[in-house]
């Protein structure tokens, strides 16, 4: 049988360290060996040092039943351990090959089950053990105030029960770059806590690595890969070891550690809500071993501590959360006075800045600024403010780094490096910004993080330098957390309420203005309106009189200077019509009679009795159709059809027979300019007379309005204007229809 082995041999380098495929390494860690078998027991893969721990080489083992190994007396105990296998953590299985013991833990790869053995170690520690790490994690738990007290304590514990020279917890930051959160060493190490370590440090594919398998261990950076074997015609040579201990590293990590002066490692993973945390991680200064229930043990811990995590991160963000709720709920029990000078006033109040932890506050209405505390100028907000609306998404924006975004803000880091910001309204650029200085935070690195790449004769390699690299970074604020961003949107929606008022109060106070204004100008009216009712009357009846009185001596005066008085004496007539009609017009806006039921058969004939000798005169044709009753003031509804068929007898032609047809139906109102689909009473008044161009159908119910020579039609142009102030008042519409030469049509519609 022709073997081969499936080591992964691409070369490697950091330019796609990010693709390398750190799972199928194709070989393991000298201190087990490995096999991969099928569910009927049948193994396909086996490392090369199976020999070095059993009398056995690879070319006896493939492609033979598991029993070949374990023997027939243990293969029924080995099956139950497998079938029952509830996790990759379960307590190993024990057998003996040949005169050694071995621990084999089973972990799941595709379709094949893979085995991994090593020999049990001879200081395997007591069940107590786990009893008595629970002693002590509840001991410390509630001894530790803070998260980063009870990291410390892990951190201790780990390294007690191991035995490591160094035990860190490394916390990631959004971005995956690493902080030691947590320590504990031997004395003869220099400390690390505090310093951190880029994300390119552990990439990405290596993250999802941790996050599938919780724990990895290195026993000596030296070690040389045992490759592992397979048939030559297998079809899958890229055996997946993602869960496997055993399995072997990349080479690149195992130069990061060399390099880092490490020779072994302990690294456990820390998960929190699916996403990775930190790691615990433990470094040794030469090679070193731990057996499977040590490691099991100090995973243990691990798993204490993320089940603290959230508790604890939520008891800090409780207690900070508190404050912030004080604050606020004391800034929404306050009361301002709903006017503008008030915004100045509300963001002078400490609170504002507390709810968020800012330095600064600018709300901006009609692109006027209010601000307190710490800010850029107001033209530099009104810009941030009208850039930030195009970022923001549902009316919010929210940064710590805005120099990034907006590079002019560089200018004014120092007082705004982080805004968050919400937008109140569109109308009037209704705006609030709170704003956070740069916190010129000091990182110390493990190394500069701008050299965690090196390039030399050999290529691109890790960083060879780990002393401490100081850097100070500006024009970055810190992080607003979620606490503060829901208090401020507490408070955006409040402020919105009163700056709301504020603007209806604005806007009542200005109709209060208009409605006195608009009170002035009616008195004014009413004056003028008293004034030709009553002042102007008479002298234009001393005119009439005394034109009257020289005309009575027209044989004494000259034909020129009668005209003259004649022409006086009508356009005094005129005047006198002029100002009747200016009073019935006044009269109207001011009626508050109520509505009666009108025989508006009766009405009509009212007013063809008082028109009866111009109807004989011109023998019109007076034909009325349906009339019955409408609602209606009795004397106002008297005057609109006085006037209406008052215009059809002056308007008529001469030498044709006039005629008049008065209709009524029920009918919805048929204009383009009226959306009503109510029934309406509506009435027609229908002549054949002049009629006009339709181009006037709405110009002629203006006031002063007229469309014929004064001297063949007399008139003062107030008629129509006075009968659609009449339809108003009814609540009901007038329109009106002309044809040249050939007669005119005005409907009314009144609220049937």
């Amino acid at each position: 049988m022709k073997l081969k082995d499936i080591v992964n041999r691409e070369l490697v380098n950091l330019t796609n360290c990010e693709q390398e495929p750190i799972h199928i390494p194709g070989s393991i860690q000298p201190h087990g060996f490995l096999i991969g078998f099928t569910n009927d027991f049948i193994i396909r893969y086996c490392s090369e040092n199976i020999k070095v721990f059993i009398d056995l080489n690879i070319e006896d083992v493939l492609q033979k039943p598991v029993e070949f190994i374990i023997g027939a007396n243990q293969l029924p105990e080995f099956q139950h351990y497998i079938k029952n296998l509830e996790n990759k953590l379960t307590t190993p299985f024990i057998l003996t090959l040949g005169n050694t013991q071995f621990q084999c833990v089973i972990s799941q790869s595709n379709d094949l089950l893979i085995g991994e053995f090593e020999p049990v170690s001879e200081h395997i520690p007591r069940v107590s053990t786990v009893y008595d790490q629970a002693i002590n994690f509840a001991k410390y738990m509630s001894q530790a105030m803070t998260l980063q007290q009870l990291c410390h304590s892990v951190a201790a514990e780990i390294r007690s029960l191991t035995g490591y020279d160094r035990v860190m917890v490394y916390r990631f930051d959004k971005d995956y770059n690493g902080e030691i959160f947590a320590e504990s060493k031997t004395d003869e190490h220099e400390p690390f806590l505090g310093l951190h370590y880029p994300h390119t440090d552990i990439p990405i594919q290596a993250r999802q690595l941790y996050i599938k398998n919780l724990l990895r261990l290195i026993v000596d950076v030296n070690y040389s890969p045992v490759p592992i074997f397979t048939r030559e015609n297998t079809d899958n040579s890229g055996l997946d070891l993602s869960y496997a201990t055993l399995r072997s590293v990349s080479p690149i990590h195992i130069e990061y550690l060399k390099n880092m002066g490490v020779s072994a490692t302990l690294t456990i993973s820390l998960l929190h809500n699916g996403r990775l945390w930190g790691l615990i991680a433990c470094h040794h200064y030469s090679a070193k071993y731990i057996d499977h229930y040590t490691r099991v043990a100090a995973q243990l811990q691990g798993h204490f501590l993320t089940s603290q995590i959230q508790v604890r991160e939520m008891a800090e963000e409780y207690a900070v959360s508190a404050n912030i709720n004080r604050s606020l709920e004391a800034l929404l029990n306050q009361t301002f006075e709903p006017k503008r000078e008030s915004l100045q006033e509300l963001v002078q109040q400490p609170q504002i800045l507390e709810i968020c932890h800012a330095s600064g506050v600018a709300v901006i209405l009609n692109d006027v600024v209010y601000k307190a505390g710490k800010t850029p100028d107001n033209a530099s907000i009104l810009a941030i403010s009208e850039w930030a609306e195009k970022q923001a998404s549902a009316g919010t924006f929210v940064t710590s780094v805005l120099p990034d975004s907006l590079p002019e803000a560089e200018a004014y880091c120092d007082t705004a490096s982080g805004i968050l910001y919400y937008q109140l309204g569109t109308i009037y650029n209704e705006t609030i910004i709170w704003f956070r200085p740069e916190s010129l935070e000091e990182i110390n690195w493990s190394g500069d993080p701008e050299k965690a790449i090196v390039k030399d004769i050999n290529g691109l390699s890790p960083r060879k330098s780990f002393e401490k690299y100081r850097q100070i970074v500006k024009c970055r604020s810190y992080d607003w957390t979620k606490t503060e961003i829901t208090a401020a949107a507490s408070f955006s929606y409040s402020l919105q309420k009163f700056i709301t008022l504020i603007l209806l109060t604005e806007e009542e106070n200005r109709q209060k203005e208009l409605a006195n204004q608009l009170r002035e100008s009616n008195l004014e009216l009413e004056n003028i309106s008293w004034i030709s009712t009553h002042d102007l009357k008479e002298p234009l009846r001393k005119i009439q009189m005394f034109s009257s009185r020289l005309l009575d001596l027209e044989k004494d005066i000259s034909p020129t200077v009668s005209n003259t008085l004649k022409k006086m004496n009508a356009s005094a007539n005129r005047m006198q019509k002029l100002i009747s009609d200016i009073t019935d017009y006044s009269k109207i806006r001011h009626s508050d009679k109520s509505f009666e039921k009108i025989n508006l058969a009766e009405i009509v004939g009212k007013v063809l009795q008082e028109f009866q000798e111009e109807i004989e005169e011109k023998q019109v044709e007076i034909i009325t159709e349906n009339l019955s009753e409408i609602a209606g003031i009795p004397v106002i509804i008297y005057q609109l059809f006085s006037n209406l068929i008052g215009n059809s007898l002056k308007f008529s032609q001469d030498k044709i027979p006039s005629r008049i047809v008065i209709s009524q139906e029920q009918a919805p109102v048929i204009a383009p300019q009226v959306d009503d689909p109510r029934l309406y009473t509506k009435i027609t008044i229908a002549d054949n007379g002049i009629g006009f161009e339709n181009e006037f159908n709405d110009r002629i119910f203006k006031i002063f309005t007229r469309l014929h020579n004064t001297d063949k039609y007399e008139g003062t142009g107030i008629g129509l204007a006075l009968c659609k102030k009449i339809m108003q008042l009814h609540n009901g519409y007038i329109l009106a229809k002309g044809v040249k030469n050939q007669g005119a049509t005005f409907t009314l519609y009144f609220p049937a």
